[in-house]
């Protein structure tokens, strides 16, 4: 009996809807895919020494996958930038220069710095770059640079057609689920982007990054007016080209990224 108790619970346990924390796969799939196009030969050579046959899109996921090991809790913060409240522009900026806690900011910037690194061990350049893949991903999804009494829009509850979820996992993969494309499909569908679009989202510093997301994250809760607000084809309407440009942005950025560290 003490058995079967201990099968039920964790089966149960498994039917419990898990904490949505980034982009969805497809999410993070399509930056990585739309980076890939960017790359400068010499990037795409020395990623592909890094990573061997795992394409940019695939190695995305990794640091979701990994949450299920202990042996990397520690990588839990990094996903992420709560704020406590909204910020003006200058007065984010000074909030993320002062934090000094584990957060996506200061763990992008130290996996840039250390990837620069010519002596970098094997195992961390691995380690490092599948991280910062997935961070400038995660930094591109408003909500994971939200605030921190919602824990990025996890308590807000809303329904998604007929669906109970939260506005978080809404922006983590309802949305993109709803177009009904592959990854691939997907990049191609966005993927338009002129020379000089690419520059000048390149050359915006990375603390902009996080603050545009920012300014989005609370346009999004201040739509929220009831409880379990009913989302839906409105929601997509209005958000779509919003989600898109995130995406297309995180993919360009994140190409720019790498070509800085790995293509000069």
């Amino acid at each position: 009996m003490n058995q079967l108790k201990k099968i039920f619970v964790v089966a149960l346990l498994f039917c419990l809807p898990f904490t949505s924390m980034a982009w969805g796969k497809t999410g993070h799939r399509i930056v990585g895919q739309i980076a890939e196009s960017y790359l400068t030969p010499k990037a795409k050579a020395a990623i592909k020494a890094i990573l061997g046959n795992e394409s940019i899109a695939m190695a995305s996921n990794w640091a979701d996958f990994i949450k299920s090991d202990s042996a990397y809790n520690y990588l839990y913060n990094w996903h992420f930038v709560d704020v406590p409240d909204s910020f003006s522009k200058a007065d984010f900026k000074d909030f993320l220069e002062k934090d000094t806690a584990a957060n996506a900011y200061n763990k992008l910037n130290f996996l840039i710095k250390e990837l620069k690194d010519k002596n970098l061990s094997k195992d961390k350049k691995l380690l490092y770059l599948r991280m910062l893949i997935h961070i400038v991903g995660d930094i591109h999804q408003p909500l994971h640079v939200g605030r921190s009494s919602d824990l990025g829009g996890n308590k807000i509850k809303v329904k998604w057609f007929k669906d109970d979820t939260n506005l978080h996992a809404v922006w983590d993969d309802k949305l993109i689920d709803f177009q009904e494309l592959s990854y691939t499909e997907y990049a191609n569908a966005i993927n338009f982007t002129t020379p000089a679009q690419r520059a000048a989202w390149q050359k915006t510093p990375i603390w902009q990054w996080l603050y545009e997301s920012n300014q989005i994250a609370f346009s999004l809760y201040d739509e929220i007016t009831e409880p379990e607000q009913k989302l839906s084809y409105s929601y997509n309407y209005e958000h779509y080209a919003t989600l898109n440009q995130q995406l297309l942005k995180g993919g360009v950025r994140l190409a720019g990224i790498l070509n800085a560290i790995f293509g000069s």
